[in-house]
């Protein structure tokens, strides 16, 4: 990518590149799926689609992208020349413009307003933390799961240190003056409840759009460059198309050599290639804007369909809110007995799970990261239960990954996943303390059932505990278990 100074209109392409944990949270291994043939499952048929080659053409070196913390686990273990050439991208862009291109994603893809405000901040740091370990430095900003948005998730943003994030444009009010609309993209300033304030690009949903469900074939990209961007960039600013990763390459088959193509032609038609940390940095906001709290870009029903459901999943959704239930109510019986155990040994709770993300991503041992939080003086025993506590907390997180309520029907592999995990948390819980919470969890999920299969939740978790046979003790922390 070559900073041009010859014109006042830049293009911004960003990635959101993020596949949701797959591991069975008892082994730790992918299952089969028969849907991803010939592929063994679906990282592997995405990476071979998607990220290899655009990491082998060099694409990811000139746009900006997140890359969520269980995909780039996945990819260092399954696919490391692929995941070394996304991050040496990010390691070449700051070499030439000072600044990486890469921003970190709160880490399970937990859509941050539904959450309670220590798990969005537990969601963020772990994103940090995360985004650190891969690519060694500190991220400017933060890719918001769905970007779903409130007041209170842009705090925990600017309270951690983070510079920016990115929203679609019916996701804030209307800029009405000349000088905001010659702006377009941003960036602008937000002024927050707390009197923090922190910057948001705002991305092209028509531009982002017409690439993500209409994309043109590859000899056709400059009639579409014409047609989509040359009166765009008779308006100075910046103009950001920003879409899922998996656009270019998965969804699309041409979408690699379309992406090349975007980024070669754009100065072409008036367009001077930038990433958002480079242009944030050249270009400080200079107005402010106010955001529609609780969106997201993939939704036009606010955040009904992680919730109640909407018409964007027709069928009975009445699963949603039941399983949204029985999950909330656990985590609530969770985070109890993890509160009377850091009460009993003395410690504040809720910042040792937000660095408790040390051990997951194998940073250090469960021991030594007592040792270093001042709990090093804990007896064996103590020890032991404490951390097989803040397992249990680990799965917890991984409840509540946002395709678990995204699709029609609560037979799919995601919901049965987040089920899963609420098992395994359980299960962790029992052997750390002896405190049952199987029974008001499956309670709770016997009010869900699928329209499909005509399955209830508690059906779903009896066939899970038959499976993984649970009630074996499951011993502590393991090699291979899935993660961050």
């Amino acid at each position: 990518m070559k900073e041009h100074t010859d014109s006042r209109c830049h293009l911004s392409v960003h990635g959101h590149f993020y596949q949701p944990p797959r591991e069975d949270p008892f082994s730790g291994r992918i299952p089969r799926e028969p849907s991803a043939a010939p592929y063994a499952n679906w990282n592997e048929r995405i990476t071979a689609e998607c990220y290899e080659p655009n990491a082998r053409v060099g694409n990811f070196e000139r746009i900006s992208f997140n890359l969520g913390g269980t995909l780039a686990r996945w990819l260092d273990e399954h696919d490391h020349d692929t995941y070394q050439a996304i991050v040496a991208a990010d390691r070449a862009h700051r070499q030439a413009y000072g600044i990486g291109n890469g921003i970190a994603q709160s880490v399970h893809h937990t859509i941050l307003p539904l959450a309670r405000r220590r798990d969005k901040i537990c969601q963020v740091q772990w994103g940090i933390a995360s985004f650190e370990h891969r690519f060694g430095r500190r991220p400017e900003g933060m890719w918001l799961p769905e970007m779903g948005v409130d007041y209170e998730t842009l705090e925990i943003l600017a309270a951690a240190g983070l510079r920016f994030t990115i929203l679609s444009d019916e996701q804030v009010y209307h800029r009405s003056s000349a000088g905001d609309a010659e702006r377009a993209g941003g960036p602008y300033q937000v002024s927050l409840p707390n009197g923090e304030g922190i910057a948001v690009f705002v991305r092209d949903r028509v531009l982002s759009n017409s690439l993500s469900f209409g994309m043109p074939g590859s000899a056709q990209i400059d009639q579409w460059l014409h047609e989509h961007l040359t009166w765009q960039c008779r308006r100075n600013g910046l103009h950001i198309v920003a879409t899922d990763g998996e656009t270019f390459g998965h969804h699309h088959r041409q979408g690699v050599e379309v992406l090349r193509q975007i980024l070669d032609g754009g100065a072409r038609h008036g367009c001077t290639l930038t990433t958002l940390p480079l242009y944030l940095d050249q270009h400080p906001p200079r107005s402010d804007i106010r955001v529609v709290e609780n969106t997201a870009w993939s939704c036009s029903h606010r955040l009904d369909r992680w919730v109640v459901g909407c018409p964007c999943t027709p069928g009975d959704s009445r699963w949603k809110g039941a399983l949204r239930r029985a999950l909330d109510n656990l985590a609530g019986d969770l985070d109890r007995v993890y509160s009377c155990e850091a009460q009993q040994l003395g410690f504040e709770p809720w910042p040792l799970r937000d660095r408790y993300i040390d051990v997951v991503l194998g940073k250090v041992s469960g021991e030594r990261f007592l040792n270093g939080n001042g709990l090093g003086h804990l007896m064996s025993a103590e020890t032991q239960r404490l951390l097989g506590l803040l397992e249990a907390q680990l799965y917890r997180q991984r409840m509540y990954t946002s395709c678990t309520f995204f699709f029609d029907d609560l037979d799919r592999y995601e919901p049965r996943y987040a089920i899963g995990n609420a098992i395994h948390a359980v299960a962790l819980t029992r052997h750390a303390t002896g405190d049952e919470l199987s029974h008001s969890f499956r309670r709770d999920l016997s009010v869900a059932r699928s329209l499909k299969s005509g399955l209830t939740g508690a059906d779903i978790f009896d066939e899970i505990v038959s499976r993984a046979r649970v009630e074996a003790r499951p011993g502590p922390p393991r090699r291979g278990r899935p993660g961050p």
